[in-house]
């Protein structure tokens, strides 16, 4: 780990060689000495890395190494913010204006450089003999990381669920017994990484369980339990999911959540799972919101505490997980650590056979420690690295007493895997600790995070974030990190999360490397206060739906804030106190604009920005200084104001600027001059002549997803020919809401496309070469049209998509009658139809045959549901939001009588009705 700090110290020495050195002068060559001093550490803490775990004598040498990389960095940033201030507002070095120019400035800095660089001198001469590479050598281990990294991955299998047949049969038989009484709950008993989430999982997704419930929802509780937020999520889920009935409930307090949750339950049979639930007081907290229900309704636990599960239901014995036999142990380990090979063992030599059986016994039977083992052990080739790993897990155990040895086996199974991480995957890891317990952690959010942090190099044959995509990958194929959910593509990550035992890991690990600390806001207090002893990068786990942020730490590097946006207020007095901060995420509600502080300006290392508002944003015209700057995200409510400054930083790579709770997009002007070659995502700009007749989108080579706003119909063409040339554009979104007669047809060159929105009114005016959606590019998975209007039915043209993944109807079609044919739509898996005027849809045999979930949604003029759904036996989920009451009536089963209509439904295992809030 210490060697990817010394390894960040480096690059910013680098960075300030390169973009400051006008500023250096003398000094130039003492800094330069200080990185040569630095990258020559690296090669010692490269072995050291390896056996910090054993020598306990050089962990003192390692951590000084450490504290001097951190003070480089302080110095360095220091300088930097310095020389910011001698440029004027279009970056011309100002020469006599200030006394920074004169020698004393620099006799400073180099004053601090050449002591750091004495006491590494120091260090090195003490350490054991390593040998010293040639320049360029510093960066090789993140060379040969990205050439490790070219190779394809499967991503992450599903988990491997061994021995769980038995215990998913006693689960389901408690689940479906029709008990007629008050709080039901089922339990699953076991230790953190028993699988008790998985067998958990596995029942709630299981055909039966569909059927038998009529409403079903999860919620993971974790160890700092929130009501609040467990009887907003379930209520989300069983009331109409409107942006208007979402703004009321969010207004309700927790007695009224309570009432309202009652109530809508109270007619249903239905099941709530309460995953990792560690208290009898979170339960007693919880149970008046959930009422007896319709007979055989359940609550099921997930716990590692017995006495929780006994209290909440002793009527009810709880299921206990245990751990897997030997056998079942080798089986898995097989799987993880030979996953090319289907023969398991038999391919296996016996001294691997030897060595394997070994280390697996050291899991003591814990699933989620011999998957951590397994993926290790497939990171090695040969016996001698098997051994390797076989000595590591017996190291320090025979210190331990007896009764904690299984436990301080499985836990070094977990060091050894996060030891063996290449050096510049430790930081991406550790940083995963910031995130709360059960944290849904975006993967766009996480890699920008890191790539602000400096955990990601600049290098030319990849982008940072492909790169940074990469690294996540390793780090689920090492099962170090879960896949939670996979974007429109259906392979790729969306969301991942962190197993407890893991994450209790990676803070440990955090705190020991003097990494990150974790400050829980106090639960009666607003403020949190902070002192230049903490950590560098400090992260808030806020308690109450405000905090203020008090005291200096003029060291502070990140400022990490993880929090519900809806929930949470981030306020800051004084920026001055944090100016060498790199990461901010800032939250504010009032009634009125808020002009962002001027303050904000005098960040200049700041290279993640993030405003959440629910009104009217006016940023300051100093934000344009900001010339570190990544990444800038804006949601706001009302309007932006954004001074021309912001384009005119060389570094930004993702702009999302998003209104929320409005139909349409509030995107920011095109400048002139805003050519970034770095621009990655922008979203969203509106776009007149200019961008077209100047050629500039063509200079946005890098970009990838793209939002824009058209303010007239004459303009959407020659941009669209423009765009169409740009070979990484993967997502674009279209707003037509100030255009009509739309001439399309240079979407059909945009062949790397793979998502595509189009918002607003499309007028279909005759085309020599037929439907206006005609042109559509062939290779779309996701496809979301809003409010076009459309008076032609789509789905002759949309059907023909063999690519289509994903589908949108809002408002897409105003006709009565939809057809699909047999064989349209040969892959898609989600289908959502919003449209008021539809009346007729029919479904031919054939069509839509791997269709998974069909939403209907305010469809209130369709008489009856398709014959054609009852050939669609993929279909595993049908959700109804604001249908007609007489169609409700004949597709229900009223005490056992079926409606007229039920036989076209029979066979889908999840149909759930969305209940309209009073």
């Amino acid at each position: 780990m210490e060697e990817a700090i010394v390894s960040l110290a480096v690059e910013r020495i680098s960075d300030l060689l390169i973009h400051e050195a006008v500023f250096l002068k003398d000094v130039k060559d003492q800094v330069e000495s200080l990185r040569a001093e630095l990258k020559r550490t690296q090669c010692f803490l490269k072995d050291a890395d390896r056996n910090l775990e054993q020598d306990a004598r050089l962990q003192n040498r390692v951590s000084e190494i450490r504290d001097l990389a951190y003070d480089a960095e302080d110095v360095i940033d220091s300088f930097i913010l310095k020389a910011a201030y001698q440029r004027d507002s279009h970056g011309i070095v100002k020469r006599f204006t200030s006394i920074f120019t004169k020698p004393y400035h620099l006799h400073k800095i180099g004053v601090q450089v050449k002591a750091i660089k004495t006491e590494l001198q120091n260090i090195s001469e003490n350490l054991p003999a390593f040998e010293i590479p040639g320049d360029g050598e510093g960066s090789s281990s993140i060379f040969k990381v990205q050439q490790r990294l070219r190779r394809a991955y499967s991503h992450v299998e599903e988990e491997d669920v061994v021995s769980l047949e038995v215990s998913t049969k006693d689960v389901m038989t408690k689940l479906m017994t029709e008990e007629d009484r008050p709080h039901a709950v089922v339990s699953i008993v076991g230790m953190g990484g028993l699988r008790k989430t998985t067998l958990a999982r596995k029942v709630y997704n299981h055909v039966d369980v569909r059927r038998h419930f009529d409403f079903l929802a999860w919620f993971s509780i974790s160890q700092q339990c929130k009501p609040r937020e467990v009887l907003l999520s379930v209520l989300k889920k069983v009331l109409s999911p409107s942006n208007n009935d979402r703004e009321k409930i969010e207004k309700m307090d927790e007695i009224e959540l309570t009432r309202t949750l009652f109530d809508a339950l109270k007619e249903k049979r239905y099941l709530v799972v309460l995953d990792d639930i560690w208290r009898s007081e979170d339960w007693d907290i919880l149970k008046p919101a959930f009422p007896r229900g319709r007979k055989g309704s359940k609550i099921l636990f997930t716990t590692r505490n017995r006495n929780v599960a006994s209290r909440a239901d002793s009527c009810n014995t709880p299921i206990e997980l245990s751990f897997l036999t030997d056998d079942e142990s080798w089986n898995l380990l097989c799987k993880k650590a030979f996953p090319r090979s289907k023969m398991g063992s038999q391919c296996c030599s016996e001294e691997f056979v030897k060595l394997g059986k070994e280390m697996v016994k050291k899991c003591g039977g814990l699933p989620l420690a011999i998957v951590v083992l397994g993926c290790l052990l497939a990171t090695k080739q040969s016996v001698a690295q098997w051994e390797m790993v076989h000595k590591n897990i017996h190291g320090h155990l025979n210190e331990l007493p007896h009764q904690d040895r299984q436990y301080g086996a499985v836990n070094r199974i977990l060091v050894s895997s996060y030891n063996d991480l290449p050096y510049p995957l430790k930081p991406c890891f550790l940083y995963l600790s910031h995130y709360p317990e059960d944290w849904e952690i975006p993967k766009k959010e996480l890699i920008r995070l890191w790539i602000a942090e400096g955990f990601i190099p600049e290098n030319e044959e990849f982008l940072m974030e492909d790169l940074g995509e990469k690294f996540l990958e390793e780090l689920i194929d090492r099962s170090l990190v879960q896949v939670s959910r996979r974007d429109y593509t259906g392979t790729n990550v969306k969301t991942c999360r962190v197993h407890d035992l893991l994450r209790d890991l990676c803070m440990k690990k955090a705190r020991e490397e003097k990494f990150l600390e974790i400050i829980q806001q106090p639960l009666h207090e607003l403020e949190v206060t902070l002192a230049e002893s903490m950590l560098r990068r400090i992260s808030i786990h806020p308690s109450k739906s405000k905090v203020y942020l008090k005291g200096k730490h003029p060291k502070l590097r990140s400022l990490l804030f993880s929090h519900s946006e809806k929930l949470v207020e981030l306020c800051i007095s004084k920026y001055k106190s944090f100016k060498i901060l790199r990461v901010l995420t800032l939250a504010k509600r009032s009634n009125y604009g808020w002009h962002v502080s001027t303050e904000i300006g005098n960040l200049q290392h700041l290279r993640y920005l993030k405003f959440y508002y629910n009104n009217k944003v006016i940023l300051p015209g100093s934000i344009g200084r900001l010339k570190n700057l990544y990444t800038l995200y804006i949601k706001f409510c009302d309007d932006i104001v954004i001074p021309d400054g912001v384009f005119k930083l060389e570094r930004l790579r993702h702009i999302v600027i998003k209104s929320v709770g409005k139909f349409h997009v509030d995107g920011f002007r095109w400048r002139q001059g805003f050519t970034s070659k770095n621009i990655e995502t922008l979203k969203f700009i509106v776009v007149d002549e200019k961008a077209a007749e100047n050629n500039a989108v063509l200079r946005w080579t890098n970009i990838q997803s793209l939002g824009i706003e058209f303010t007239r119909a004459e303009y959407v063409k020659p941009t669209l020919i423009l765009l169409a040339k740009l070979q990484r554009l993967r997502s674009v979104s279209l707003c037509f809401f100030y255009c009509s007669h739309l001439d399309l047809e240079p979407l059909s060159q945009y062949y790397h496309l793979s998502k595509l929105k189009l918002l607003g009114p499309i007028k279909e005016e005759p085309h020599p070469n037929g439907h206006v959606l005609k042109f559509l590019p062939l290779n779309i998975v996701k496809l979301t049209l809003f409010d076009c209007g459309l008076r032609q039915d789509p789905m002759a043209v949309l059907e023909k998509l063999c690519h289509l993944r994903i589908l949108f109807l809002k408002g897409a079609y105003i006709g009565s009658k939809m057809v699909c044919s047999a064989n349209g739509f040969p892959k898609l898996d989600y289908l959502l139809i919003m449209l008021i005027m539809l009346e007729e849809w029919e479904i031919e045999e054939g069509a839509m045959p791997c269709l998974r979930e069909l939403t209907l949604a305010n469809v209130e003029s369709l008489r009856m549901l398709p014959e054609g759904l009852r050939y669609m036996t993929t279909l595993q989920k049908l959700n109804l939001i604001g249908i007609s009451s007489s169609l409700k009536e004949r597709i229900k089963v009223i005490d056992g009588r079926e409606g007229e209509e039920f036989y076209k439904v029979r066979h889908i295992p999840f149909i759930r009705h969305f209940l309209m809030p009073k």
